[in-house]
């Protein structure tokens, strides 16, 4: 009889057959009906349990089903999915044990399954890791030791008008602190909204963002107006590296949050839109869980900081063993007879000249090292220029 036209019973029996007719070897005979040595084993054996009427094929359906899911906790799981932030397995199983009983609740394998029959949720493909870049930055396990802001990717609202969402967010605690729609990147815009969050919240220790506008330049230190007026508060600047932006994951995370939030078509006009952002807002600080808290919302675990916003700037501090010297208008410093351009970002301001070996100089502006000094390296008719190198 051919090969294919061999029935799946037929063939079990002919495999019996022809195992029973002598010996042999028990692998070739396997080999010429395409099966493993375990399957011809477990042939063998239910025939020799219940003959021939053994070889039927038997039901795959196991022998216990789990408890169905309530037709309830079900809808409920869908309804919580239809959000305009739509939650995860992980949150939606919190959000579920504040309406039902604790016997009640599904695991968060079953919740994905419910989301994945749905259509709610699509299988991702894994992506691989991007390896830990060189340069870590310091992290913050308190509220105020670090704050990140970015300017979320821009859009226009319907009448035309570009909107550039700044965000500002609590690094330990993830509380989104501010979250404005700015006509644009500019230094003036962005310090309002500063200057009200440091009003409201008080003074961080550290601002994280990024290498763009109004964060960075390229002037000495990469220094921005912006940034100059954070130290003058007492306030570090910290920029991840170019390219890196996992460097500032939790916010990014939250960037992704808001992009689907706000869906699409976006607002009427900017004052519309800026109603969807103080919604998102509120919705992230108070509402949502947040895994990284232990499934908390981040306003529970926020509090201001105890460093108020001054009435008046104050003058830089330096060590007592440090020059000081005062940068001209046209961004150079006079310091032992020697011109040293620093820029003209910090025109006005005192910059702090240390001593670090003989006639080599490291210059600071306030906590940030600026670049150093090499006296055997003055230009100039009279060897009175001072070049600073980063």
């Amino acid at each position: 009889m051919p090969w294919k036209e061999v029935k799946p019973m037929d063939e079990k029996v002919l495999f019996i057959a022809d195992y029973l007719r002598g010996p042999g070897s028990f692998s070739q005979l396997c080999l010429c009906y395409g099966i493993s040595r375990k399957t011809g084993y477990k042939w063998i054996e239910r025939y020799q349990q219940d003959g021939t009427e053994g070889l039927a094929e038997r039901s795959r359906r196991p022998h216990s089903v789990a408890a169905e899911t309530p037709v309830a906790i079900r809808q409920a799981v869908l309804a919580l999915r239809k959000q305009r932030d739509p939650p995860g397995p992980k949150k939606i199983q919190v959000l579920l044990a504040q309406r039902f009983a604790a016997d009640l609740i599904p695991s968060k394998t079953t919740i994905y399954n419910i989301l994945r029959r749905a259509g709610e949720v699509q299988p991702q493909r894994r992506s691989r890791r991007i390896s830990a870049v060189p340069r870590l930055l310091k992290s913050a396990a308190v509220p105020n030791e670090l704050w990140s802001a970015d300017y979320k990717g821009q859009f226009k609202t319907r009448d035309g008008r570009w909107c550039y969402p700044l965000t500002v967010m609590d690094h330990a605690s993830r509380y989104l602190l501010g979250c404005q729609g700015l006509v644009g990147t500019r230094f003036e815009d962005t310090r309002v909204v500063f200057e009200r969050l440091f009003r409201e919240y008080g003074l961080p220790e550290r601002i994280r963002t990024d290498n763009g506008v109004p964060f960075a330049s390229l002037g000495t230190g990469n220094l921005s107006r912006l940034s100059v007026w954070w130290i003058r508060l007492g306030i570090l600047p910290e920029r991840i590296a170019p390219g890196q932006p996992q460097q500032n994951g939790r916010h990014e995370r939250m960037h992704r949050t808001l992009k689907r939030t706000l869906g699409i078509p976006p607002a009427a006009n900017l004052r519309a839109q800026q109603v969807e952002l103080d919604r998102f807002r509120h919705h992230y600080n108070d509402e949502r869980p947040h895994e990284g808290l232990a499934q908390q919302p981040p306003a529970t675990c926020y509090q201001p900081s105890p460093r108020r916003y001054p009435s008046q700037l104050q003058e830089l501090e330096y060590p007592s063993y440090f020059d000081r010297s005062r940068v001209s208008r046209n961004g150079v410093t006079y310091w032992c007879g020697r011109d040293i351009y620093i820029g003209y970002l910090l025109a006005g301001e005192w910059v702090g000249i240390e001593a670090v070996g003989d006639g080599r100089w490291d210059v600071y502006f306030g906590p940030l090292r600026l670049g150093g000094l090499d006296e055997r390296e003055a230009k100039g008719r009279q060897g009175n220029y001072l070049t600073l190198k980063v």
